[in-house]
């Protein structure tokens, strides 16, 4: 690169370095750290529904987990963006890039989106946030919750739920719906169009089905 800049600036005449190639770094799994279908049915037992705060943290960890969507796109949803269309209620994402991605919700989230606007009484503040932040009193505010809060949120019901708060982030629940998705039988495709990837080798890094090795597999290597 610093020769090209030379030859451009017409420092000197030619590339002496143009035969050389970098090393390339191709990545072929994600680093984002991943939770089992247990930890999640811990993940979501952590908390007191009977509190507003309880039925929100578990909303919004449904809409993260179902959708594959940015926590960024998830905490920015306005109230409008999740209503019924016809029989079904549809959850919008405005994605980066521009992308805006309308999902069904499933059926489970639906219940639990459903209890907290009704808990929350917002219903009818359909251009205020849907996912918004406490006060002092554990009361919910007009301001939408920031995504350091929701990422405070997850590490501390995962500590209530004996998991590791270093083992776990926003992305984990992109990641782990992704791969959920795939494990029951979910087309790569579709994946992708959910998570609002560009590129399918971007999904693939989400995909950590090869790495959930059972104790049955590895007893098939027998040398006696």
């Amino acid at each position: 690169m610093l020769f090209d800049y030379l030859v451009v600036r017409q420092i000197i005449p030619t590339n002496p370095a143009a035969a050389v190639k970098g090393p390339k770094h191709v990545a072929r799994e994600g680093k984002t750290p991943m939770l089992s279908t247990a930890q999640v049915r811990e993940l979501f037992g952590a908390r007191d529904l009977t509190k507003i705060s309880g039925l929100r943290d578990r909303a919004l960890i449904g809409v993260m987990l179902d959708t594959f969507g940015r926590i960024s796109a998830v905490v920015g949803m306005r109230v409008s963006d999740y209503s019924p269309v016809g029989k079904r209620s549809m959850i919008r994402l405005r994605e980066k890039g521009g992308k805006t991605i309308d999902l069904p919700a499933h059926h489970n989230l639906v219940e639990w989106l459903d209890e907290y606007v009704e808990a929350a009484g917002i219903k009818e503040e359909r251009r205020k946030p849907l996912f918004r932040s406490l006060d002092a009193r554990r009361q919910l505010t007009d301001r939408a919750l920031h995504r350091t809060e929701a990422l405070v949120m997850v590490k501390r019901r995962a500590k209530r739920a004996g998991i590791p708060p270093d083992t776990i982030c926003n992305h984990s629940m992109r990641g782990t719906g992704i791969t959920t998705y795939l494990e029951g039988g979910g087309q790569l495709e579709y994946a992708q169009w959910m998570a609002a990837h560009a590129d399918v080798r971007t999904t693939k890094l989400y995909d950590r089905r090869q790495q959930r090795i059972t104790q049955d597999e590895v007893e098939r290597i027998s040398y006696w």
